[in-house]
């Protein structure tokens, strides 16, 4: 009924509502996990996953984040923005490792596949290669996030780049063969 008036009164259906979102992903995973695992055994391992998994929920509350799964020692989240995202990873790192627990995060912003609570589609494989890429500790945010379009261009006229990442405490690029930079995210963080 809804669709008829709909055509009435503009002429047009709209059609269903996309499934497609644009969002910021945070990928996080316990370094050394398989070594730390078979150190402690399986019973400490898992009360150690299980402290994991509370400050990280903590945190994703704390940010406005959405988990979306966990991939036994790390975690998927979404988020509607970078700064939030990447401010998140930084505050997982350090209260983690204030418990001994070292971990790696990568942030990237891209178009995603929306499908109940999951999410799909080049953008996570992206996030997730970024996270992978990421050292011990870090933050790893791609270029999408450290440079986005809306910025680029004052950057070219009003100061250097590296100038603009050190106010935002993103510092220099690195780059990987075949891929584009990324940058490593530094608390405190202002964007």
């Amino acid at each position: 009924m809804l669709g008829e008036i709909e055509e009435f009164l503009t002429g047009q259906r709209s059609g269903p509502p996309s499934d497609r979102v644009l969002a910021t992903l945070l990928f996080t995973d316990i370094v050394t996990s398989t070594e730390t695992a078979a150190r402690l055994g399986d019973r400490d391992w898992n009360a150690l996953l299980e402290t994991h998994r509370d400050v990280v929920r903590s945190e994703l509350k704390r940010f406005g984040g959405r988990e979306v799964g966990t991939t036994g020692d790390g975690f998927l989240a979404m988020f509607d923005g970078p700064a939030r995202a990447v401010r998140c990873g930084l505050a997982i790192v350090d209260r983690l490792a204030g418990l001994g627990i070292q971990i790696r995060a990568g942030v990237h912003t891209s178009e995603v596949v929306v499908s109940g609570n999951d999410v799909a589609g080049l953008g996570v494989h992206v996030a997730a290669r970024i996270m992978a890429l990421a050292k011990p500790g870090e933050v790893l945010v791609s270029s999408v996030v450290a440079t986005p379009p809306w910025v680029r261009p004052r950057l070219r006229r009003s100061r250097p780049a590296h100038a603009e990442r050190r106010r935002r405490r993103v510092v220099a690029p690195r780059r990987y063969p075949g891929r584009r930079a990324a940058w490593v995210a530094a608390a405190p963080l202002r964007i």
